[in-house]
């Protein structure tokens, strides 16, 4: 990033201790320029500078070869822990902030997986990191108007196709956060109404926007990509606003925020984590799966909370009866959360 941002010692120094205080240890990423230097780029052009920036149209074109092929491999990652076969699907959610183009990738994930041509698809898009709870939500109200129904969602987030060289502090952040993944999750209904063993029962949703930092976080369309604004205000938003939050999605199914066990924050960044402990009274401890998400693999968006749901649930299998609460945060400025619980 300093290199490719021609930036002076002063600012490299700057730039290197604003990598550390991420404390996210690695990232993944589709290119592989991030792993080269000038002259073995296969994305980015091998100049001073990298002139002629890469266009919109040719990050949609790198998307469009790269997010699908993700994509799927979420899926049969998902699949292959179930006995649902791919053509037993009833629906397809596809969500993404990073790219689009159409027929899309849910008409290429019906080829590629075995789906049904009837499968009934819904695209979620720009909706930015929060967006997997717009999918939830939108599954659970299908396998709730059809018990028998079976969901598959999908979130998949190409990020770092949209670097963007520009040395100011929004954009040092991005860059210093965001990596590419995907994740996915099938969501079944209940005939006779009894949960299936090993699996998370997803309870209720709760949102509010909080428009005192429509300001501090944004997602925009530019020459040269999507360009993501992200200032230092956003956890201080969040941490007046996330509470009142807490409090009505558990006063809405009879229980307080102490009966709560288990937290699933989507680590927008370390200071976000940070900011989430002091507002809802929680420890380092309790928000160990985000920051492990974050430390192994950056901000990927909208997959990122799902990681984090994963690796609590692993780590709390046999919890049976334990309340999770999860949110995620993105523009408007937007928090998103879900009451589950352990079954």
């Amino acid at each position: 990033m300093a290199k490719a941002m021609s930036l002076n010692a002063v600012d490299e120094r700057r730039l290197r201790a604003l990598y550390r205080s991420t404390r996210i240890r690695q990232r993944h990423s589709v290119l592989p320029d991030y792993g080269r230097s000038n002259g073995d780029f296969s994305f980015y052009p091998n100049t001073p500078g990298l002139e002629p920036f890469p266009t919109v149209q040719q990050r949609m074109v790198a998307y469009r070869q790269h997010a699908v092929v993700l994509a799927e491999e979420a899926i049969r990652d998902c699949l292959n822990s179930t006995p649902v076969s791919p053509d037993k699907i009833t629906h397809l959610i596809t969500v993404s902030c990073t790219g689009m183009y159409a027929p899309g990738p849910d008409i290429e994930l019906i080829g590629r997986l075995g789906l049904q041509s009837t499968v009934h698809r819904i695209a979620v898009n720009f909706m930015g990191c929060y967006g997997a709870f717009n999918g939830l939500k939108t599954a659970v109200a299908l396998v709730k108007a059809d018990p028998s129904a079976r969901v598959l969602l999908v979130c998949v987030e190409l990020c770092t196709l949209h670097f963007q060289k520009k040395n100011e502090e929004d954009h040092l952040l991005a860059n210093a956060l965001f990596s590419d993944g995907a994740a996915a999750v099938l969501l079944e209904g209940t005939d006779n109404g009894t949960p299936p063993a090993n699996a998370i029962e997803v309870v209720d949703f709760a949102c509010d926007v909080l428009p005192e930092g429509k300001d501090d976080m944004a997602w925009h369309i530019h020459d040269f990509g999507f360009e993501m604004k992200l200032t230092s205000r956003v956890p201080d938003v969040l941490k007046t606003g996330l509470p009142a939050i807490l409090t009505r999605l558990t006063h809405a199914q009879g229980i307080t925020p102490d009966d709560v066990n288990l937290y699933a924050i989507h680590p927008g960044g370390r200071r976000i984590l940070e900011v989430c402990e002091q507002a809802l009274g929680l420890t380092h401890e309790d928000n160990a799966a985000a920051y492990e998400i974050l430390r192994e693999y950056g901000n990927m968006s909208s997959a990122t909370v799902l990681f984090v749901i994963k690796k609590l649930w692993e780590l709390n299998r046999q919890s049976a009866g334990a309340w999770i609460f999860s949110s995620a945060f993105g523009p408007g400025l937007t928090a998103e959360t879900a009451l589950l619980k352990i079954v």
